[in-house]
């Protein structure tokens, strides 16, 4: 008995899991107007009401499949002369090594259609990149609120290229060549 619970339990998760990465490529895809329960439930090969059963419907699997995560505070670890390459790097890592279904890339396409995605997007970039980089910088000997418009000069200008280069589909060129342009440009910023 115990075993056909957690036999259970586990496809239960990875069932779960099959229909997040079907649900997280499909909104990276064509947004969130686009996509139907039946949609993802016949891609992950599972009944739609599965989905309505784990995510309450689309809105919750919108919400699931949109949980983003990025570690910007290793970008931290060093003195304030260098973090623009330090972050332009971690930047162009995900640009170039997450899929088309990295999350954020869903909230930042789904922003535009959905308040909620808009209000959880501003909110993410808040709590892990602006203040954290606020922080940072006030950490790093400047008074408050000119480490609080060096950080908001920041966040603007990553999210304005990350619009630009994954959202509207803009090719920026070579990821070494955008990586040293982003570096000089977050350096400059940060540097004042």
């Amino acid at each position: 008995m115990c075993t056909l619970i957690y036999m259970t339990m586990r496809n239960a998760a990875a069932t779960k899991q099959r229909i997040l990465e079907h649900a997280q490529r499909q909104f990276a895809q064509y947004g969130y107007a686009a996509i139907t329960v039946r949609g993802v439930a016949d891609a992950a090969g599972v009944s739609p009401n599965l989905i309505t059963r784990y995510f309450g419907g689309k809105d919750g699997l919108f919400l699931a499949a949109t949980r983003v995560e990025i570690p910007v505070s290793t970008s931290f670890d060093g003195g304030r002369s260098a973090l623009g390459a330090r972050l332009a790097a971690s930047i162009v890592q995900r640009w170039f090594g997450v899929s088309g279904e990295d999350p954020l890339l869903v909230l930042q396409r789904a922003s535009g259609e959905r308040p909620e995605a808009a209000e959880a997007l501003a909110a993410f970039l808040d709590t892990n990149s602006l203040e954290p980089l606020h922080r940072y910088l006030r950490d790093t000997g400047l008074d408050d609120a000119d480490a609080h418009s060096r950080a908001a000069a920041i966040d603007a200008f990553v999210l304005g290229v990350s619009t630009r280069r994954r959202v509207l589909r803009s090719e920026l060129g070579d990821p070494a060549d955008l990586q040293a342009w982003l570096g000089a440009i977050i350096q400059r910023l940060a540097d004042g």
